[in-house]
């Protein structure tokens, strides 16, 4: 029995057979999605052990305390199969750059307007957590052909547990989501041209993160 219970433990949280087996889309721009990359047997503990954040906003790793399931699942995500299998199905090369992990688990009416990521940026892929996903198109994110409207709409990516997206930046990369105000779960993972990008964007999260801290007066 302890045999198997430690088997158990070290079962991979991540699916990445439905990943490989997912076709790679180019309209408008390089990207995937599948759904299934969690197994529902997993959604309590990830679901117990997904940080405590009280704000707004996408925190950097380095700022929260990872445990349990969820340490586990960080640490997949920084395995080498997930940036092999992104290479290909993106047509890029990732699997030696420096990845950035982000968290967020609540969403402001502001978030989510039309924008295309910086060049710093090579891909970028988001792991949802969100149990249920209220009826309406609000907080869904969308691969965009424009940023003239959300109406010019290629892909809409449900934020529902166990989906996975990820795009190619490019000059056209639009994307974005309709205003939602409330909880959602997603992990970002963001690869980037170099370490010293990596090493940028980690001091602006943590300015950002301490700016707030002090005009707000909370706790993260």
């Amino acid at each position: 029995m302890q045999n198997l219970a430690a088997q158990a433990r070290h079962a991979p949280l991540l699916n990445l057979d439905v990943l490989a087996a997912a076709p790679p889309l180019r309209d408008p721009y390089p990207h995937v999605l599948t759904a299934g990359m969690l197994s529902p047997a997993d959604m309590p503990t990830l679901k117990r052990d997904f940080p405590d954040i009280a704000k707004t906003g996408f925190l950097p790793l380095s700022a929260l305390q990872c445990e349990g399931a969820f340490a586990d699942l960080i640490a997949e995500l920084q395995g080498a199969d997930l940036a092999a299998i992104l290479s290909d199905k993106l047509g890029l090369e990732l699997r030696d750059k420096p990845r950035m992990i982000t968290i967020r688990k609540w969403s402001a009416g502001n978030d989510g307007r039309i924008h295309n990521d910086g060049e710093a940026k090579i891909a970028t892929s988001l792991l949802y957590l969100n149990d249920t996903w209220p009826e309406g198109d609000g907080g869904r994110l969308r691969v965009l052909r424009s940023n003239k409207s959300f109406d010019d709409t290629a892909l809409e990516v449900p934020p529902i547990y166990g989906t996975f997206f990820a795009f190619a930046r490019a000059d056209n990369s639009w994307h974005g989501h309709k205003p939602f105000s409330g909880e959602r779960r997603v992990v970002q993972i963001t690869w980037l041209r170099s370490q010293e990008d990596y090493d940028r964007k980690e001091k602006r999260g943590k300015f950002a993160l301490l700016m707030k801290k002090i005009f707000k007066g909370s706790e993260y």
